[in-house]
């Protein structure tokens, strides 16, 4: 199954990420970033969910009898939200040790969730309703081939939500002079120049028989922390279907 598709690990990106494996749901720790991101994205996630799915807002679990996928989970940050959604929920990873990580953390939460080792080729064959893939793309060695896996394991009527940083100047300033610069976010976790454009992840995904259906900004408020919003500069969500 894993030669099904073209690979997308980069293994120097996954052997970074593994070694972060052990700090990951620490909220003060490396993974600091990503926990206070993590409210903004799954905002945006049940505010899709919602109008893909006909939800009326109120459910706790309007995920119930659907099946999620996040890709390139890590430990499970976000994995674990949309098990307690109601989906029955999978997460995949390209480092082993952050599979670890995740399937202990989930065993002492009290859920069941399936995490698989590896990429996107791992799920060849399998199906999923809601397919989630957040701060990823930036880091596989073929965006293109990423993108059309995540299309191949997308249910007929399912729904797709990635978000990625934009390559502008803020973005390199924000998460990489400033950002690794500091420690806020460790040294070497992004390539600038892997950054896609809306225009480029869009053209991508039409190019593998998706559509993009909305798009939103993801910016940092001094007031609120990272909020959805018009702003693209920094990062930005899409919420993508079937052509």
């Amino acid at each position: 199954m894993a030669n099904a598709t073209k690979a997308t690990i980069d293994r120097r990106e996954a052997e970074h990420f593994g070694k972060l494996a052990a700090d990951w749901w620490n909220p003060k720790g490396s993974s600091a970033m990503l926990h206070r991101l993590n409210p903004a994205r799954l905002a945006y996630i049940r505010e899709a969910v919602d109008a893909h799915f006909d939800g009326d807002g109120m459910s706790f679990t309007p995920l119930a009898g659907k099946t999620a996928v996040d890709v390139g989970c890590g430990a499970g940050l976000l994995t674990e939200p949309l098990a307690r959604l109601g989906a029955k929920a999978t997460g995949v990873d390209a480092a082993p040790e952050n599979i670890g990580a995740a399937r202990a953390h989930a065993a002492a939460s009290g859920l069941d969730i399936d995490y698989v080792a590896g990429g996107i080729e791992e799920l060849a064959g399998r199906s999923f309703d809601l397919v989630v893939s957040m701060e990823v793309i930036e880091h596989v060695s073929d965006p293109a081939a990423f993108v059309a896996g995540l299309a191949g394991v997308l249910a007929p009527g399912g729904l797709m939500i990635l978000s990625t940083p934009n390559r502008t100047l803020l973005s390199r300033l924000a998460m990489i002079t400033l950002g690794e610069g500091s420690g806020a976010i460790p040294k070497g976790t992004h390539r600038w120049d892997q950054f896609l454009t809306p225009e480029e992840l869009t053209a991508l995904l039409e190019g593998a028989g998706l559509r993009v259906t909305d798009r939103r900004g993801l910016s940092f408020s001094p007031a609120r922390g990272f909020v959805t919003s018009v702003n693209e500069a920094l990062d930005y969500l899409v919420t993508v279907v079937r052509a």
